[in-house]
């Protein structure tokens, strides 16, 4: 039997973090040749350090001249991403950067098997979701991105001018029963733009945002805040540290209260089943329990290079399930083709809506009027209750 009271804890970090910047210069560069055409092949990675950006890996367009000039506006694309993101350091600025494009045509020994509607690439995909938050996802790494995109809209507005892009937070939450009921302890580091500035000065600028955030309740008398604990923290992003995609999986996911399958999403294009099998598995895990089949679930699939069908399927609902995890097995593959085609399709991913998954999670967001986060739709509900 599972536990029912403990503490556990995630970690967010932010859009300026120095892995996040290279997340979203990936999507970014992802969206701008979806944008040129819907069928386009992108696994894009990118490395930032002092005053340098990095951008290399595979890319493919059916005319071989429009994708000369894509890659020639890679180094436009990845000053609009920084500065958008709030750069304007001396040592790492949106204008005078050095930008290093990379960029090749994609290998013919991979396009066969894709081109043939296969996986892109062997792998394990987990989807997940409980009922502990609205989006059903888990509570910490739920508010850990809450606090963090809440005081990114202060940044960006003006209305706390001494705030910079770096930042992490981490939530430690008590749980009773099952059910979260308490912060234990609160982690917010955030860069900041004054030397004389302490740890003091920077937690009365987030405190009133991080209690705005969280439910209700939960900040008590003996939750402990650990805001800026080492003190002065000026010099951020990737002039403090480097950067690199896909470095944030577990941010990006399910904060640790889930299996990861390995594979990292961002720069990706929907022929990797690294990202469209894991938006799918989140997809189906969110109708079932959404449906009623059970309080949570963990669902795997499988897939091998050049191969459609997935491998295999698997349903643990952690001893909530309302029906067999057998049977729950059998109704999500009655209710959606799982073959990369079939998820590209149903979820509509050959759309540029990438670039926005890039921080703040890739699930437990809203479905968005452009397709954006359409794998958060709970539209199986129906179907699933009466294949289940």
């Amino acid at each position: 039997m599972s536990r029912k009271n403990y503490v556990f804890t995630s970690e967010s970090v932010s859009e300026g973090h120095p892995d996040k910047l290279c997340d979203r210069v990936s999507d970014a560069v992802l969206d701008a040749f979806l944008t040129q055409e819907a069928n386009a092949r992108v696994a894009c990675e990118t490395f930032a350090t002092t005053g340098r950006v990095i951008v290399g890996g595979e890319v493919g367009l059916s005319d071989k001249k429009e994708l000369k000039v894509m890659k020639d506006r890679v180094e436009d694309i990845v000053r609009e991403c920084v500065r958008d993101i709030g750069y304007e350091q001396d040592e790492f600025h949106w204008q005078t950067l050095k930008v290093q494009n990379f960029l090749h045509s994609q290998s013919a020994h991979i396009a066969q098997g894709v081109d043939r509607d296969g996986a892109g690439d062997q792998g394990i995909m987990f989807g997940y979701a409980c009922r502990e938050t609205p989006e059903f996802m888990p509570a910490p790494i739920q508010y850990s991105h809450a606090i963090l995109r809440r005081l990114a809209e202060v940044r960006k507005s003006g209305k706390e001018p001494t705030l910079r892009p770096d930042a992490k937070s981490q939530l430690s939450l008590r749980y009773e029963d099952g059910k979260p009921v308490e912060v234990t302890s609160i982690v917010l580091s955030t860069q900041h733009a004054l030397e004389s500035q302490s740890s003091d000065d920077i937690r009365a600028i987030v405190e009133p945002y991080i209690r705005e955030v969280l439910p209700s309740g939960w900040i008590t008398e003996q939750t402990e805040w650990w805001v800026n604990p080492t003190g002065t923290f000026v010099i951020g992003g990737p002039d403090g540290d480097a950067g690199l995609t896909g470095r944030k999986i577990i941010v990006d996911t399910y904060g640790g209260a889930a299996p990861h399958g390995g594979g990292a999403f961002s720069g990706k294009d929907p022929t990797k089943v690294d990202r469209s099998a894991a938006y799918a598995a989140r997809y189906l895990a969110k109708n079932v329990v959404a449906a009623g089949l059970a309080e949570r679930c963990t669902l795997q699939v499988s897939y091998a290079i050049g191969v459609a069908k997935p491998l295999s399927i698997y349903v643990d609902t952690h001893g909530t399930g309302e029906v067999e995890a057998e049977r729950i097995e059998k109704a999500v593959a009655e209710c959606m083709d799982l073959t990369p085609r079939g998820i590209r399709e149903h979820l509509q991913l050959t759309r540029p809506i990438y670039a926005r998954t890039a921080a703040y999670g890739h699930f437990g967001r809203a479905p968005e009027a452009d397709g954006g986060f359409s794998w958060e739709k709970t539209d199986l509900v129906e179907a699933l209750k009466k294949a289940g």
